[in-house]
């Protein structure tokens, strides 16, 4: 089968005719022939294997080419690389590989395509085009991976107990090559992945991340996040997660599956948004419910605090799964902490004061958490979905009118604790900390105005209060 309108880029007759001077059989392989054919967008990058040196065929090519600056060669990988025309071209020699039972990391020798091909995770990504002159633009496609394209199934081509023991991310890309193709896990396949779940253990958790991310911005991220937990590997990433599974009855009280609600809060939120942050603050917004569950025969069963449980539970789940410290564990800890804030101004009598410290702790952050809110809907009564909707979108123009009206969001006190310092002619010391803090509770309580002129009325006036005479005024 000839598929020569895939490689009809001028690139791939450059390809050919290197192989052909250095006498080396090449290939494309990989993703790039996967996507041709599923009438995927393609991606930027290609992979091409050589049955020889892949560093010196990327150094020929490079040179042929005119791009021998953009080449980044690894030797301990035998691998090379570089950019040419916005395309990011990979070449490595074909090779086959063996394991030990306590690492992912393969003892490597050089091989033929077919040992290549062999080495590779699932049948839909062994596919290969010849680059050789006597067949060039030939599909080779030794296990019917064009068959399971079609059928739309995740398979090895080897033995899936050998291919997933030997190296176990594999479990996880299965996971996310059916999330991101809507494809299923040939059912062998699966059992074996259920059956070596244990052995992610010697996977570190940056790999596991960058698949688990992976999984996390795809357009439904439940088929996948249901799949990991269905294939016992949820246990070994989130098992704070599969904490929230199950159902318990008391007294004939019963509280929903707060792990399956949660998949449905992702979901609902992935629709509005491709921030992956925003989706972990969905993913981890009911965490500490596990932690809080009690039964109280007069009201039933209750979640008190679970916000500020959850949101301490958030940085020690980040540092262990090797997620940023920075900026992201402190905003998707805000929201999970601030996730039933906008609930309790709902009311009609919800005063301007709630309102101005729910929009001046939520910050620019607002309507991130007002979106986390409405995605928190996932009552199947739709006259309770209209109400609670329109609850927040009521919430939503009150905040609109008092920030309007009192600029809250994100403010500084009008008047710098550095001017205080003048005013009363004082050096740093907890007096003016005192009066900063109380500017910003009297704006936020209405008492002030948040201008300059309002501000410093109210510091004179603090100034008497503490016997500190104003110097320079």
């Amino acid at each position: 089968m000839k598929i020569k309108e895939a490689v009809s880029n001028p690139i791939f007759d450059s390809v050919k005719l290197v192989a052909t001077e250095i006498q080396q059989e090449t290939y494309v392989v990989g993703g790039f022939v996967r996507d041709y054919l599923l009438k995927r967008d393609q991606k930027k990058d290609i992979d091409f294997v050589t049955v020889g040196n892949g560093i010196l065929l990327a150094k020929e090519l490079a040179h042929k080419l005119g791009a021998t600056s953009q080449l980044s060669v690894f030797k301990r990988f035998g691998t090379a690389m570089f950019k040419y025309q916005g395309i990011d071209l990979e070449f490595v020699g074909a090779r086959k590989e063996s394991y030990s039972e306590d690492s992912r990391k393969p003892h490597v020798e050089d091989g033929t395509l077919d040992d290549d091909q062999k080495r590779r995770d699932f049948t839909i990504n062994t596919l290969a085009i010849s680059m050789n002159e006597a067949n060039f633009g030939e599909l080779i496609d030794p296990f019917n991976g064009v068959e399971d394209l079609a059928n739309k199934i995740i398979r090895t081509p080897l033995a899936p107990h050998i291919t997933y023991s030997d190296d176990p991310l594999r479990m996880m890309r299965a996971i996310r090559f059916a999330a991101q193709l809507e494809f299923v896990i040939e059912e062998q396949s699966f059992t074996a992945i259920q059956e070596n779940a244990e052995r992610l253990k010697i996977v570190s958790f940056e790999r596991v991340m960058d698949e688990f991310q992976k999984i996390m911005m795809t357009p439904k991220p439940s088929v996948g996040l249901s799949l990991l937990e269905k294939a016992g590997l949820m246990e070994y990433i989130l098992p704070e997660l599969t904490a929230l599974k199950g159902i318990e009855e008391v007294e004939g009280q019963r509280h929903k599956d707060n792990f399956y609600h949660t998949l449905e809060v992702v979901d609902n939120i992935a629709l509005f948004t491709d921030n992956v942050w925003l989706r972990w603050a969905a993913l981890l917004h009911d965490v500490g419910k596990a932690v809080t569950k009690r039964f109280d025969k007069s009201v039933g069963w209750t979640f008190h605090s679970h916000e500020f449980v959850g949101a301490k539970m958030v940085p020690k789940i980040f540092r262990r799964l090797k997620l940023p410290l920075g900026q992201p564990v402190k905003y998707v800890q805000k929201l999970v902490m601030m996730s039933s804030r906008p609930i309790a101004v709902v009311t009609d009598d919800a005063t301007d004061s709630a309102l101005r410290r729910l929009l001046f702790d939520a910050g620019e952050d607002f309507e991130d958490l007002i979106t986390l809110c409405k995605a928190d809907i996932t009552t199947k009564n739709e006259r309770k979905q209209k109400r609670f909707k329109q609850n927040f979108e009521f919430v939503e123009q009150k905040i609109k009118d008092v920030e309007e009206r009192d600029r809250i969001r994100n403010f500084q006190p009008p008047i710098s604790g550095e001017e205080i310092m003048k005013i009363f002619d004082l050096p740093p010391c907890k007096e003016i900390g005192q009066i900063k803090n109380a500017i910003k509770e009297a704006i936020l309580e209405g008492e002030v105005e948040n201008n300059y002129n309002s501000a410093l009325i109210y510091v004179l006036d603090l100034g008497k209060q503490l016997n500190l005479k104003p110097k320079n005024i």
